[in-house]
């Protein structure tokens, strides 16, 4: 279990997390997070970092994990902390593509020491606990029907169609007609995009459908990596999950996108 980052004078170890990691790894790995939230709880396990939010409407959440085989040298002790995102993209968008990131923890001053060839920065942490933090999942999970596992062109093609006539989009999969669809309809246009099995990487159809706000996904669009899959859950009037690897399989991120519910 991890634990809070320790206060001054406490005798806990003084470096309790030393990585040294790909900036395009980590630079990945913060954009993902920052695309929809400002600040998150960062965590320094033994094995991973993993990255955790919610936004305060409590519409989307994210659990991104980046594990040690993105790193050169990766130790860490188990340590729960909190971080801003704009701050720290920042700081690792200054390195090179190719360039080592050097990162070590001081929980005395509950800083994280950053550097980038000669370049030294000190980014103050936050306190986890003023963070909202996501719920866990209902027991039993979300009540999802059908997966499908689509090219991440297709998506943002979608998402990017849909923006044009609406502020809503609708996920959804035709169990008869075997086809996983997106639909946006607007004042005056309307977009809709199906794809069948042939369409798609993987594909379990089950009947689903819920809409959601386009200004989440259209988020998590802009900060994808090109030439992925991705992996999603659907269900009806239920949420969406979208999930899928970077950094060479070594780093994974999940969004869970609550669902606008019909009042009718």
């Amino acid at each position: 279990m991890s634990e809070s980052v320790p206060n001054a004078g406490s005798d806990a170890p003084t470096r309790p997390f030393h990585a040294v990691v790909d900036a395009d790894a980590i630079r990945t790995a913060v954009t993902l997070v920052d695309a929809l939230f400002d600040e998150c709880h960062l965590y320094f396990e033994e094995n991973e970092i993993r990255l955790s939010g919610i936004d305060p409407a409590t519409v989307a959440s994210v659990e991104l994990t980046l594990g040690r085989g993105a790193f050169d040298a990766y130790e860490a002790t188990g340590v729960h902390t909190g971080v801003g995102l704009s701050r720290l993209k920042d700081v690792v968008g200054m390195a090179d593509s190719g360039q080592s990131v050097e990162f070590d923890l001081a929980p005395e001053t509950r800083t994280l020491e950053i550097r980038i060839g000669g370049l030294e920065y000190t980014l103050a942490l936050l306190d986890p606990d003023t963070i909202r933090k996501p719920p866990d999942r209902p027991d039993g999970g979300f009540d999802f029907a059908g997966e499908v596992v689509a090219r991440a062109d297709d998506f943002d093609r979608a998402v990017r169609a849909a923006d044009m006539v609406s502020n809503h989009l609708a996920l959804g999969i035709d169990a008869d007609e075997e086809t996983f669809y997106v639909e946006a309809e607007g004042d005056t246009d309307d977009v809709s995009l199906a794809l069948a099995d042939d369409d798609l990487v993987d594909f379990t159809p089950d009947e689903a459908h819920s809409l959601f706000s386009l200004d989440y996904l259209t988020a998590i669009d802009r900060a994808m990596p090109a030439d992925r899959d991705i992996e999603l859950q659907l269900g009806t009037e239920q949420p969406a999950t979208i999930a899928y690897e970077f950094a060479d399989g070594a780093g994974s991120v999940e969004y869970i996108v609550a669902p606008r519910i019909s009042s009718s």
